[in-house]
Formats: C-alpha cells, sequence, structure tokens
C-alpha cells in the first residue's frame, strides 16, 4: 500500500474506552440470528408473571422489572414472558407516584395454576397487613408450585402468609426491623436482592431490575441478560451495570493493546475496510498473532469479526433509515448490492429486501 493509500485510512486517536466488542456486535444481531432458526419448530416456554400491586406501590420497582422481561421478549422471536398488573381488588392501583395503573384483574379471580410467577409490588406507603383472603390465596399460589416474589417490601406480605419461612430474602431497609421481629424464621440479607430457590425478592427500586435479570439468566442464560444490558444500559459504564460477575472478555483491561487497536481500526473503517495486512501494520503485529488474539478473545477469525461488524452497520442503516440496499452496500465496505445481499442473507438467514418489509410489517 502505497504511503498516500495508507494517509485515508482513519486512524482512532487511542484505544482507551474500547470495551466489550465480541459481546455488543454478538448481542445485539442476536434476535435477527434466532428470527431464521427453528425455534418456530421449538419455540421458548413463554412464562406468565402476575405483578399484584400494593397500593402505593413503587412504580420505579415495578416498572424496572416490568423492562427486564419486556426487552427479554424484544430479543426473542416468539415471546419469553407475558405478564399481567393484578389488583387486590378494584379495576385500578394508586403508584407511590400518584399514578394509577388498570389492572388486568383482581388477585381473587385467578386460578392458582393461570401462572408461572407471582411478585407483590410494595412501596413506602403500601399497608403490609392485607386481608388473611390475600394470604390464603398467595398460599394456594405457592402450593400450586408457583414462584413466589416480592419488590421492596412485598416480602413483608409473602412473610405473613408464611411463605419465607425457611428462605433467605431481602426488603427495604425501612421495613427491616419489623420482619425481623415478626417473622423470626425467615433469614434477612442486606444485599439489593435475594434469589433463593423459587422465592426471589428485591429491597427498592433500582434492585428490581437485577432480580429480574439473575431470573432470566437462569431460565434463558447468559446471551439473553446480555442483550438486555446492551439495550438498557447503553448510557452506563460498569460501574453501574447491575451486580453480577463480569466475564473476562467483558473487563477492559482484558483485551490486549494490540487486540483493542485492531478493534477500533476496524470501527473507524468501515466504508473502506482494510486489509489485513494493512492491519498489521497499524498494530505493529504479525498475521499469526492476529490470528491468535482473535481466537483467543472474540472466538473468531479477524476476517469474521470484520465481516459481523459491517453487516450489523448494514442491518441498522437497513431497518432505522430508508436508504436504498446498494447505498448501504457501499457505505458498509461492500462492492455492490449482490455481494452485500449474499453476506447478509448467509449471516441473517433473509434477504436485505425481506428483512426490511418485515420489520415494516
Amino acid at each position: 500500500m502505497s504511503t498516500a493509500e495508507r494517509d485515508k485510512i482513519k486512524v482512532p486517536d487511542s484505544p482507551a474506552g474500547s470495551r466489550r466488542f465480541n459481546s455488543r456486535l454478538r448481542h445485539s444481531n442476536q434476535a435477527y440470528l434466532r428470527a431464521h432458526q427453528n425455534d418456530s419448530d421449538h419455540p421458548p416456554i413463554s412464562r406468565r408473571i402476575a405483578f399484584v400491586l400494593l397500593e402505593h406501590f413503587s412504580m420505579m420497582a415495578f416498572t424496572g422489572a416490568v423492562d427486564a422481561i419486556v426487552t427479554a421478549n424484544l430479543l426473542s422471536r416468539n415471546p419469553l414472558y407475558r405478564f399481567d398488573a393484578i389488583s387486590l381488588e378494584g379495576s385500578s392501583v394508586l403508584s407511590d407516584l400518584g399514578i394509577s395503573i388498570a389492572a388486568d384483574a383482581e388477585l381473587n379471580s385467578l386460578g392458582a395454576a393461570d401462572f408461572d410467577m407471582l411478585i407483590i409490588c410494595g412501596g413506602y406507603r403500601s399497608d403490609l397487613a392485607p386481608p388473611r383472603a390475600v394470604l390464603d390465596r398467595l398460599k394456594a399460589f405457592a402450593r400450586n408450585g408457583t414462584t413466589m416474589g416480592a419488590l421492596w417490601n412485598g416480602s413483608c406480605v409473602l412473610a405473613r402468609a408464611g411463605l419465607l419461612d425457611g428462605y433467605a430474602c431481602t426488603v427495604h431497609p425501612e421495613s427491616r426491623a419489623g420482619l425481623e421481629e415478626s417473622c423470626p424464621r425467615v433469614k434477612l440479607l442486606p444485599t439489593p436482592f435475594v434469589v433463593d430457590r423459587d422465592r426471589i425478592s428485591s429491597a427498592g427500586a433500582n434492585s428490581a431490575l437485577g432480580m429480574m435479570l439473575a431470573v432470566i439468566r437462569h431460565q434463558h442464560g447468559n446471551d439473553v441478560v446480555r442483550g438486555i444490558e446492551e439495550i438498557l444500559a447503553c448510557d452506563r459504564g460498569p460501574e453501574d451495570m447491575p451486580d453480577r460477575p463480569m466475564p473476562v472478555l467483558e473487563a477492559s483491561t482484558a483485551l490486549p493493546d494490540a487486540l483493542r487497536a485492531i478493534l477500533k481500526l476496524m470501527e473507524s473503517n468501515i466504508e473502506e475496510p482494510l486489509s489485513i495486512e494493512d492491519l498489521t501494520h497499524y498494530a505493529q503485529v504479525s498475521r499469526r498473532q492476529i490470528d491468535r488474539l482473535f481466537q483467543r478473545y472474540m472466538k473468531s477469525t479477524p476476517s469474521r469479526y470484520y465481516l459481523e461488524l459491517r453487516i450489523t452497520r448494514a442491518r441498522r442503516l437497513l431497518l432505522q433509515t430508508n436508504a436504498p440496499i446498494t447505498s448501504i452496500a457501499i457505505a458498509c465496505g461492500f462492492t455492490g448490492a449482490p455481494h452485500f445481499s449474499r453476506c447478509y442473507r448467509d449471516f441473517f438467514g433473509v434477504s436485505p429486501s425481506k428483512a426490511r418489509s418485515t420489520q415494516r410489517l
């Protein structure tokens, strides 16, 4: 390559801040990759969740938990979860923000086998001593094998029904003393959320999301959870992510400087892709070293990763803009529409035009 040609290459100022490259690509594409697999023949189980809203429930805790399951559904062709808002009585429930949520049903109208999970949503001013009939109804769900959960201080209601005896749980700090005193058989933990067999609980608004991610991870695996995190936490740093062990691949310090430099070069040169020889020149490593780095850290080859980076960019342009397919192909480093269509079909299982029309439908 001549000096003039090399001068056209976009060289990033610094590799600092590059992290989770492989994670970002894989998880942002997974909903589209799965669309052409055989999940229509073997669809995932769609679990039903009942959120029982106490008067003055924490709106933020409720929406945090719901956000996790709704986003999980976005990553699957078939919905992984369905949920209903349930009242103790009445057609709506007033939240702690003064906003009413329409109830899909009342608790006493539900069958014990209607839901896979039932979560009591409490709040700072919620009444934690419901009528005996409510406690008996909760016991019926538990006897049927329903996973029982709580947000904020909903654990107090489950504990009053005897459903946390012998279980670990957590609760909002304002309700801790009362729960310890009245229910000594409950093991209270000073953690944001607790998952103990078929009992789940979170102590506040911010931990509701973490609790649901832990449940989703158990039921559907790490890939789905990381996909949710990529969507919901795009503006957060690693220190703000829900508590979980961070895989070595995702830690910014885990990637060698040479590999991070190559990844940044790839990201900065989409329209006119660099050759592997160009990458070795700028990263000052050998071709064999690059191959080893990608195999070890990215579980891919340099060429395959670069193609996935470009095809991901093309997929976003295809589905988010009205640009002609030929223009998208050129902008993402393909020689033309036929080349792009062939690569897109190989990767996603459908043609670009079919993907765009399906998205609009």
